[in-house]
């Protein structure tokens, strides 16, 4: 009976041995996955070092992958989430179109803290949209102004039909009259072209009324840039 004891005994203690050593590896199986998840969470650029050309080429990489659907989802951990709670430095500011089909985080590929959104139908420099920029080129550093148009914009066409519409909607229009103005008797789509001039024309209008971008630009500490996003593909070409 003794005998039989303390084999069963030793059975147990093996036992025991076993399941120790696998709670073991299991606990640190667990701490270098985290280990290896909040490697990978920390952003790989300091964004406050990119150049403005750099800057431009990581924006448009972001593009690339969008259109190949080959997404990363950067910066979108909780950890960026803490890492950019009590500070921000996003390496690029885009003037956009309010449209919802045009998220510029998403067709960017870009994360939390990455982009300084200013959007408003028909990317348009308006007073507001300007101190807005101006407030992330000088005061947050970006290096990188995108002023992004994008494909059957609907202000836009409202511009180019130039009809009365009601309420306030009617503003926008005012602010890009002029560039319709520049393609009437060009060949092609008038509403395509005027996407694109309008996205030259609000360029031209934040140079001229901000002398703060005027001086970041003219020291190389800030690039601006036009694009133009087609809705069919997904795709931003640089146009300016």
């Amino acid at each position: 009976m003794n005998l039989k004891k303390r084999v069963l005994e030793r059975r147990e203690v093996l036992k025991l041995g076993a399941v120790g050593a696998l709670g073991l590896a299991t606990t640190a199986s667990q701490w270098l996955g985290s280990v290896k998840a909040a490697q990978a969470a920390v952003p790989s650029n300091d964004f406050q070092s990119l150049s403005p050309d750099a800057a431009l080429q990581k924006l448009m990489e972001g593009n690339q992958r969008f259109v190949k659907h080959q997404l990363q989802h950067p910066d979108q951990t909780e950890l960026r989430v803490h890492e950019v709670a009590q500070a921000q430095h996003p390496f690029v500011t885009i003037l956009s179109c309010a449209d919802s089909r045009v998220p510029a985080e998403i067709v960017f590929d870009q994360g939390i803290g990455d982009v300084f959104d200013v959007r408003i139908a028909g990317n348009i420099a308006t007073p507001e949209a300007i101190g807005s920029i101006e407030y992330a080129a000088v005061l947050l550093g970006t290096p990188l102004l995108l002023v992004l148009g994008h494909e059957r914009c609907g202000a836009v066409t409202a511009a180019v039909q130039n009809e009365a519409l009601p309420g306030q909607i009617g503003t926008f229009v005012e602010a890009i009259l002029p560039a319709v103005e520049r393609v009437k008797g060009q060949s092609g789509d008038t509403v395509d072209n005027a996407v694109s001039a309008n996205v030259h024309y609000q360029i031209e209008q934040l140079k001229q009324r901000s002398p703060l971008l005027m001086e970041r630009l003219q020291s190389g500490q800030l690039k601006i840039a036009g694009g133009r996003y087609d809705l069919d593909t997904g795709q931003v070409t640089i146009i300016t």
